[in-house]
């Protein structure tokens, strides 16, 4: 059985090599490599990682490659810059999602066991000067992977919620398995430089941790304009999926559209949309007014022609969908969901924020909003400017500084809070 938890004395790295002959503090140049399952979904972290490897191969001038594990012979979903370079180790995780709990087993640890091992060997070839993990099958040992580089991990879904072990064979094995696993996380997550969450929200819950940094996603679309808010149509995008809550969305649009006769909601998304199509029809929706309709690469043009979007998620990592709204001026009314509505919506100012899960409090409160323009056009202007903080010049820039600051630390030691638990 492989040791995961012992590693060789690490090399220095390139940058590290160079540090000492530094004349002077000018933009820093590394070599970044990212580990990620895969590019060819039209997923958020799939559309946030790729817009920030652009950014940081063509605007500051950094030598990227991202290294994936599935989508072997699959085209990228988002556009990837020529300078950002592709690794593709075509491990075949997704074969797991076929098999039972006890079915995947001996495959996943088959697997875990290549992958160590591959990724070993690229990480030992491009001797990157950091390697950013975003935390998943190589959790439990990119931290032994001794290559050289700093590691830092960048988490895209809140503590809560992170590494959902549901299974359709739901029994004290899996139950027993999830608690080891977990109570194991923190420490592979302490052999890393940074840990890097999107909220502070999530930063406060691991407090176990002393090396937590918080940096929102960056916005992906930069509107000239704002939206006029004249059209009475709801723009929501997000994936068809159980924690996005499009269930209790059309639960709140049956109450909606009764009070809002000249009202049209339209749900863009990626996923299975059978299960809510079969739903707004149980629920007698217009179907003219309450549109399901696939994904769509023009989100900016979809909010443009909108006043109100709404997010219904049970819960978010961030919420770039509420981001990407308010940018072009449309208030969001949004769940008070962990973590992210809260961290960009200020609540009667630029949006609103109702109890979590509560399809009701949601129906009212987007019937109130529409009722009133004027209040709906001063929330959309707020909603613009506040979003400043997330244009992408600013959330790359506190990345280029969290990369001088962990290549200027000395190598991480374990970094745990003293436990005083009895």
């Amino acid at each position: 059985m492989m040791n995961h938890d012992s590693a060789p004395t690490p090399i220095a790295s390139p940058a590290q090599e160079a540090d000492a002959m530094r004349p002077e503090r000018e933009q820093r140049h590394y070599k970044i490599a990212y580990c990620t399952p895969a590019l060819y979904m039209a997923g958020g972290v799939e559309r946030v990682l790729t817009l920030k490897a652009n950014y940081l191969a063509d605007r500051l001038g950094h030598d990227v490659t991202i290294i994936l594990t599935e989508g072997a012979g699959k085209p990228l979903f988002y556009p990837l810059s020529p300078r950002v370079r592709v690794v593709q180790l075509a491990l075949g995780f997704e074969q797991l999602w076929h098999l039972s709990f006890w079915q995947k087993i001996p495959v996943y640890l088959l697997k875990q066991w290549r992958y160590r091992r591959r990724l070993s060997r690229e990480l030992l070839r491009l001797r990157p000067d950091i390697t950013v993990s975003l935390l998943r099958r190589e959790v439990n040992f990119i931290g032994s992977i001794a290559d050289g580089s700093r590691k830092i991990g960048e988490l895209h879904v809140n503590r809560a919620h992170y590494r959902n072990f549901e299974t359709d064979d739901a029994g004290w094995v899996r139950r027993t398995f999830a608690r080891w696993w977990m109570h194991r996380l923190e420490g592979h997550l302490a052999r890393l430089s940074r840990l890097v969450v999107l909220t502070p929200d999530d930063a406060s819950a691991w407090t176990m941790l002393t090396h937590v940094d918080v940096i929102p996603n960056p916005l992906a679309i930069a509107p000239a304009a704002a939206s006029a808010l004249t059209a009475r149509r709801i723009v929501v995008v997000g994936r068809y999926s159980h924690e996005k809550g499009f269930d209790l969305l059309l639960q709140a649009w049956q109450q909606v559209q009764q009070a809002r006769p000249d009202w049209r909601l339209d749900i863009f998304g990626d996923g299975d949309r059978q299960p809510y199509e079969l739903m707004a029809r149980r629920l007698g929706l217009d179907d003219t007014r309450c549109r399901l309709h696939g994904r769509t690469t023009h989100v900016e043009a979809e909010l443009m022609q909108s006043a109100l979007s709404i997010c219904s998620s049970r819960f978010e990592g961030f919420g770039m969908a509420i981001a990407e709204a308010m940018a072009c001026g449309v208030p969001v009314v949004s769940f008070d969901c962990p973590w992210g509505p809260r961290n960009i919506i200020t609540h009667d100012v630029d949006g609103l924020l109702v109890p979590p899960a509560d399809a009701s409090a949601l129906a009212q409160a987007v019937v109130d909003l529409t009722g009133d323009q004027q209040r709906l056009a001063a929330m959309g202007a707020h909603a613009r400017r506040n979003m400043q903080r997330f244009a992408i010049d600013n959330v790359m820039a506190q990345w280029q500084q969290l990369f001088d600051s962990v290549m200027d630390s000395p190598s991480p030691q374990t970094r745990l809070q003293p436990c005083n638990r009895p």
